[in-house]
């Protein structure tokens, strides 16, 4: 059975850090490309940042220079760490798992984890 389970979100204040996780299950984590999405109130889900099966990177300009992926073969996790937190960066972040193969993409996605940046 699938599973990508996140958790770390909450409540900070403007200019806090928090750290996100999303533990992975029940497919070949190492092969997958793995990213961070999120979707605010009223808005359309988009893409946070993204990391490859090889560990290139991809960020949204709203988020360079303040978040960074990481993952953990190993232990089947990755993480976004999330630094000068803005109260834009409310929203629900949720883990994506995607790999291209010869029946085309496969791509499953968490329940997500909430996060507030408010004063």
């Amino acid at each position: 059975q699938v599973q990508l389970v996140e958790s770390g979100g909450g409540l900070v204040q403007p200019g806090g850090s928090l750290r996100l996780s999303c533990a992975a299950s029940g497919f070949a984590f190492s092969r997958y490309g793995m990213g961070w999405y999120r979707q605010a109130p009223g808005k359309e889900r988009e893409l946070v940042a993204t990391i490859s099966s090889a560990g290139s990177t991809n960020y949204a300009d709203s988020v360079k220079g303040r978040f960074t992926i990481s993952r953990d073969n190993a232990v089947k996790t990755v993480h976004l760490r999330m630094n000068s937190l803005k109260p834009e960066d409310t929203a629900d972040y949720f883990c994506n798992a995607r790999v291209y193969g010869w029946t085309g993409w496969t791509e499953y996605w968490g329940h997500g984890t909430q996060v507030t940046v408010s004063a």
